[in-house]
């Protein structure tokens, strides 16, 4: 779980890669631009840090109607570590992750899709919770869509591991390969800037289940199996 990627929010879509992110909603552009200047109104939990840093001045925030998102104090939003966890830890560029864990927090639940556990290079999912903090307690769902503003853009991924401590701000290899694609993302080399927001969707709505491509053979398929789930979520925050 280390980190690398810098945003003013614009609504735009790459044109020199081939991954799945694709642009921002006026509305999500909008809820980004206003929340990162603001504090959190709504603390679910507090005290959390960006992984980088001792400063525990981040927080689950419940501002945003049915939705949970990581904001820190001093106006800013979250980093991206990486997190190798799951099935297959040491394969793609995950190989240097020195945090490696053979199991994610939900490996139970998704085995009813007919794989082992998660696999942080296909399956792009977001690290989220804490030993102090649980978000199932506030609504959200395990294995649940999530959106990730990320680089000027959306990419969409599940809730998929959970972590101890204090720490936030983490994702598997494959959603930062999508956010950042072609940057030298590694399993020990992630993106330091706090401007990536994190958004979790409650509800049982926010539940893939079997539209999920569980089995995709890459993560472009994978995030492409969910974009019709995240793209309605998101059409559905109001600031």
């Amino acid at each position: 779980m280390h980190p690398h990627f810098t945003t003013t929010i614009s609504i735009w879509l790459s044109s020199t890669t081939t991954a799945l992110t694709y642009s921002i909603p006026s509305n999500l552009a909008q809820i980004y631009n206003d929340h990162k200047s603001t504090h959190c109104t709504k603390p679910l939990a507090t005290g959390f840090t960006d992984g980088q840093t001792s400063s525990p001045t981040f927080t689950y925030c419940g501002d945003i109607p049915n939705a949970i998102f990581l904001h820190s104090s001093s106006n800013q939003y979250d980093n991206m570590d990486i997190d190798c966890d799951g099935t297959n830890p040491n394969s793609g560029n995950c190989g240097n992750d020195p945090s490696i864990q053979p199991q994610t927090t939900f490996q139970d639940q998704v085995s009813q899709y007919g794989i082992s556990d998660l696999d942080a290079n296909v399956h792009p999912y977001v690290v989220f919770g804490n030993t102090d903090f649980d978000p199932q307690g506030s609504g959200m769902e395990p294995l649940s869509v999530m959106a990730v503003v990320c680089g000027g853009e959306v990419v969409y991924g599940i809730w998929g591991d959970t972590n101890g401590g204090d720490a936030t701000g983490e994702a598997s290899i494959a959603l930062a390969e999508l956010c950042s694609p072609g940057t030298g993302i590694t399993g020990d080399n992630g993106h330091t800037a706090d401007d990536v927001m994190y958004i979790g969707f409650t509800g049982k709505e926010a539940i893939p289940g079997n539209t999920a491509d569980w089995m995709a053979g890459n993560k472009e398929d994978f995030e492409d199996s969910i974009r019709g789930i995240g793209e309605r979520l998101v059409g559905g925050l109001v600031s």
